[in-house]
């Protein structure tokens, strides 16, 4: 049997096996062939992410750990923010992002039960569950075609003395008129959440300044699942520039804690044993102080040892995914008869996760899905929908959530809208085949 000098050697012996297992059998594993399968989404890798899974696993930590600690630095500094927390999902980011605005340290600025989040109806439903479960009441806006995000010209009339807050998405990643969306809030002192789940590298300008989206909030949330535009499997951020929302944040991802201590440190600030925290006696462990009822939302760090690598390819996917969409579009301008096609933001650079259609002149799209599913594009809808038509609200009063208008286009969209994909996996020849496929299936209405 082989043996090894030391670790470091067989660490490197195992890798370069699990290299040459990606380059075997996994590198050409689904070529894609005219008339097979166009995904909307998918894993985008090689063998570095491989490698990367396999040294966190030799370490065997498992919890946040030095791979969790080197992505949310490398993560930061992309974004140009001062704090990012990784935990194990865009919806678990959404939680916690909602969470830290009823943090009792926010004193007046806390949001509490009966108080009002301006959002949309059109999006996806774990944007605006935690709104619900706390008691606050999500103030839903209808969004304007063809950009699919908030429209904007409702954000007065849905303004109440009881209004602590706006939450919206990036739509696919275009972003939302954050110019005037951020306004507002600096007018009227509310907390403003960039749901950043679908739209990491898009960018925005406001006033000659262009930043990221997410980053012009007080507080974003990003997403990492498989489809998104860089994947841990699972896993998702939070995202703040602000000290105390980062502080709140960390304790409320990790179990409600006061203390600061990395994982597997003790007495990181020097006075675990020395203070007084509440009615409990006078040094008390600090390591079991709990300053809010929290939870455990936290990565491992296998999944952000992936995630390191694919950060790094992060900037060639956004491109891919941009380059797709704008191929895509010129291919489909001539059904503009057919199909209303979608427009990036105003004052945007969009990050783009899919490619919205919404039929139009008599096209139905239940006939156009699937027609197009069953020449083998992948379809999806444009998530909830109004979610007031979903079931998950069926049951719920009225009185728990307030509406501005009459949501006519969160309706159209239900009846009329779908997407297709633009991930960084699809070559030309798909986007070629898959517009070529649309036109066709929708001619024939």
């Amino acid at each position: 049997m082989k043996t090894w000098l030391n670790e470091a050697e067989a660490r490197e012996q195992i890798k370069a096996l699990v290299e040459q297992y990606y380059h075997d059998f996994l590198e050409h594993r689904f070529p894609y062939q005219k008339g097979g399968r166009i995904s909307y989404g998918g894993r985008v890798f090689n063998a570095r992410e491989l490698c990367a899974l396999t040294d966190a696993t030799l370490d065997f930590w498992l919890t946040t750990g030095r791979f969790s600690d080197r992505f949310e630095q490398s993560f930061a500094e992309l974004l140009g923010v001062k704090f990012v927390h990784l935990v194990n999902s865009g919806s678990s980011a959404n939680l916690l992002a909602f969470m830290v605005l009823t943090s009792p340290k926010l004193k007046e600025r806390r949001i509490m039960p009966g108080d009002e989040v301006i959002t949309v109806a059109c999006g996806f439903p774990t944007t605006i569950a935690p709104i619900l479960q706390y008691g606050a009441i999500p103030v839903f806006l209808d969004i304007t075609l063809p950009q699919y995000n908030a429209d904007v010209s409702q954000l007065e009339a849905a303004l109440s003395p009881r209004t602590k807050a706006v939450l919206l998405a990036h739509t696919l990643g275009n972003p939302f008129d954050l110019g005037a969306v951020r306004a507002f809030c600096d007018h009227n002192g509310l907390w403003l959440v960039e749901d950043n789940c679908d739209a990491i590298g898009a960018e925005y300008t406001i006033s000659g300044e262009c930043r990221y989206t997410g980053v012009w909030g007080d507080i974003g949330t990003s997403s990492f699942y498989p489809p998104h535009h860089m994947t841990m499997g699972e896993g998702g951020a939070v995202y703040t520039n602000n000290p105390l929302l980062s502080r709140i944040a960390l304790s409320l991802r990790d179990w409600g804690r006061d203390c600061v201590c990395p994982s597997g440190t003790d007495n990181f600030c020097g006075h675990r044993f020395d203070g007084q925290f509440g009615e409990l006696p006078k040094g008390y462990d600090h390591k079991y102080i709990y300053s809010h009822l929290g939870y455990n939302l936290k990565v491992t760090d296998l999944q952000a040892a992936i995630g390191c690598e694919q950060l790094e390819k992060l900037p060639a996917f956004i491109e891919r995914r941009r380059q797709n969409w704008k191929r895509l579009r010129a291919k489909l301008e001539c059904a503009s008869d057919r199909f209303l096609l979608p427009e990036p933001a105003p004052n945007s650079n969009p990050s783009w996760f899919g490619f919205l259609l919404t039929c139009i002149n008599g096209v139905s799209r239940k006939t156009v899905v699937q027609r197009v599913e069953t020449a083998g594009v992948q379809t999806r809808m444009l998530f909830s929908g109004n979610i007031l038509r979903q079931p998950c609200m069926s049951e719920m009063d009225s009185t728990c959530y307030r509406v501005v208008g009459s949501l006519a286009n969160s309706d159209r969209v239900v009846t009329d809208t779908f997407w297709v994909g633009v991930y960084p996996g699809m070559t030309d020849e798909m986007i070629n085949d898959m517009a070529e496929i649309i036109l066709r299936e929708s001619a024939r209405m």
